[in-house]
């Protein structure tokens, strides 16, 4: 019974199956489901009931649950649906009952990686850049995640980095629930960013913070803020300095060091300003190149907005502070009543320029704002082959021709229902997308097809149809159906090999298919199809009929007149039972 709602025999929103636990956080279970109407498995998050209460949060989780179902990326799980069940509580009142239905990943949580100790630099990074790859097109969709961490990223089998539960984070924080609600969703204080540890509004830099909690944790088995309380844990955040990663783990080189020190930065305008920003620091630091500074640091804040260092306003405190100091050294009015035509005069001319430049700005292309060579249009290749296939261009020669750096990935892609799967080296997407104006030499990363999955079937010969229809299903293929064959050898209801898809040849040996192939079983009716030997050399028609069709051969003299050694005529010919007798005549 997990919160009103029994494993495996009730159907949530009367369509998913719940399945067995897959795991279990503070405000939510996760378990595994079927989704009875498309025939899938899926994963169902279960969160508590005491959020439903809060009407604020049911608003906020629908909007959020549609805004994270719009995202598509290989890096980013899928949502397929969420919303609400009347359950019943144990003690027989009826609790609304949130959940969440999500892409089935087959993987291990980041926190279960971490929990064996630091990785390898390189290892980190990679990882890390998966992180970043979703922050990146999430962020450009305009969804902060607010909730990074080890547990809300998986890692598949084939390495592929996954990031989960966009939106959830921000419909709890937006919505009226309590602070104790409100921080078990959040996560732990460990990867709190430092405007979150003051109640601050958050940005997209919040999320850059917590993914370079994660990098230090990747890279020395340890956040880099530990104590007995998240209070205390969320000071630190606050006022103290990370010790370097490199003085914990030797490994860490000193351009990595200068990254991970840098996305930590208590200051979000003295962090990386952007995911893709920080992915190329990475990149840098791999190569063993430290990193430039912050952008924007030294005398850059010098200008003031209103008479306030811009600097300032990453405490609300201090900025109030200066506008009050500042308003002290003000001269005092000496007219006491303001003019009114002016100031009205005033406010429609200001409100008569903004009008025109915001007309202005957004009639501009692109390519308007810089000059001829400086921009350049992502092409779209989506469904090219990546390198040439001798009928046409390539995509990453496309690419290139365009002036852009090309970096590619292969992805496994595991079909669903009758998904035909694009064959190996198509390329599935680009990021930066087609169409999207950017600087030439910009790197732009190809995610490639890696192909089906081949899958290899055994010798199936000389087995009954109910073994090879077992062992074929057993590889996770499906079987199309039977047929009969004629074979000299091979007894009636026997196996004599399988037909592959749009194929008439019978496959007697191990062959390899793509998974979700149907196959067909070739079944021996008994019989053989004898063929016409009348005018053929008796030796020759002696050994086809004994030695291929496995037939009992009688010669018998021919005395009429007829060619010397030919045969005159045979008793068989057709369709006859295996071994049969034929008797043939010679002259």
């Amino acid at each position: 019974m997990t919160d009103g709602v029994t494993t495996g025999t009730h159907l949530l929103a009367d369509r998913y199956q719940i399945g067995e636990q897959l795991g279990r956080g503070g405000m939510a279970e996760v378990h595994a489901g079927y989704d009875t109407r498309l025939g899938r498995q899926v994963a169902v998050k279960l969160l508590r009931p005491a959020l439903a209460t809060d009407p604020a949060f049911r608003t906020r989780f629908r909007q959020e649950a549609q805004a994270a179902a719009r995202m598509t990326h290989p890096t980013v799980v899928r949502v397929y649906d969420a919303g609400e069940q009347t359950v019943r509580d144990p003690a027989g009142h009826d609790v609304q009952l949130p959940f969440i239905v999500m892409e089935r990943i087959d993987g291990t949580l980041l926190k279960d990686l971490i929990a064996k100790g630091p990785m390898d630099p390189a290892e980190a990074v990679r990882i890390t850049d998966g992180i970043l790859t979703a922050l990146e097109y999430s962020h450009r969709a305009g969804v902060v995640h607010r909730d990074i961490k080890p547990g809300n990223v998986m890692v598949t089998p084939a390495g592929q980095v996954k990031v989960m539960d966009f939106g959830i984070a921000r419909a709890i924080s937006d919505s009226s629930a309590s602070i104790a609600q409100t921080s078990a969703i959040l996560g732990t204080a460990e990867y709190f960013s430092p405007e979150q540890a003051r109640g601050e509004s958050v940005d997209t830099r919040t999320d850059l913070y917590s993914t370079g909690v994660v990098l230090y944790e990747l890279l020395t088995g340890r956040p880099p803020f530990r104590a007995e309380s998240p209070v205390a844990v969320a000071y630190q955040h606050l006022s103290e300095d990370p010790v370097p990663p490199a003085s914990v783990n030797p490994k860490v080189s000193p351009a990595l060091n200068a990254v991970v020190l840098r996305a930590l930065a208590k200051d979000r305008f003295e962090r990386f300003q952007s995911a893709s920003e920080f992915r190329e620091a990475l990149a840098a630091a791999l190569d063993g190149k430290v990193p430039d500074g912050p952008v924007g640091g030294g005398d850059e804040f010098a200008t003031t907005l209103f008479g306030v260092n811009p600097a300032s306003t990453a405490a609300s405190a201090a900025t109030l502070r200066r506008l009050s100091e500042q308003s002290a050294d003000r001269a005092p009015r000496t007219q006491t009543r303001p003019p009114v035509a002016w100031i009205w005069g005033g406010i429609a001319l200001v409100i008569l320029l903004v009008a025109a430049a915001m007309f202005w700005v957004f009639s501009l292309r692109p390519t308007d704002l810089v000059g001829p060579g400086a921009a350049v249009a992502v092409p779209d290749v989506v469904g090219m082959s990546y390198d040439s296939s001798g009928t046409g261009p390539s995509g990453s020669q496309t690419l290139l021709d365009a002036g852009l750096q090309v970096r590619k990935v292969e992805q496994v892609i595991t079909p669903e229902g009758d998904e035909q799967v694009p064959a190996k080296g198509t390329i599935l997407s680009t990021d930066p997308p087609a169409g999207e104006t950017v600087s030439p030499g910009t790197t732009v990363v190809v995610t490639v097809s890696a192909g089906p999955q081949l899958i290899t079937v055994p010798n199936l010969a000389f087995r009954s149809a109910g073994d090879a229809t077992a062992a074929i299903e057993g590889l996770g293929l499906t079987v199309a159906g039977s047929v009969e064959s004629y074979s000299p050898d091979v007894s009636a209801g026997t196996v004599m090999g399988i037909q592959l898809p749009d194929s008439s040849t019978v496959v007697t040996d191990s062959v390899e298919v793509p998974a979700g192939t149907a196959l067909t079983i070739v079944v021996s009716n008994g019989k053989v199809d004898i063929p016409s030997v009348v005018g053929k050399p008796a030796a020759e028609a002696r050994d086809l009929l004994g030695g291929t069709y496995h037939l009992t051969v009688k010669l018998s003299p021919d005395h009429t007149g007829c060619s010397v050694g030919n045969i005159t005529s045979q008793s068989l010919s057709g369709v006859q039972p295996q071994g049969s007798t034929v008797t043939l005549l010679y002259c």
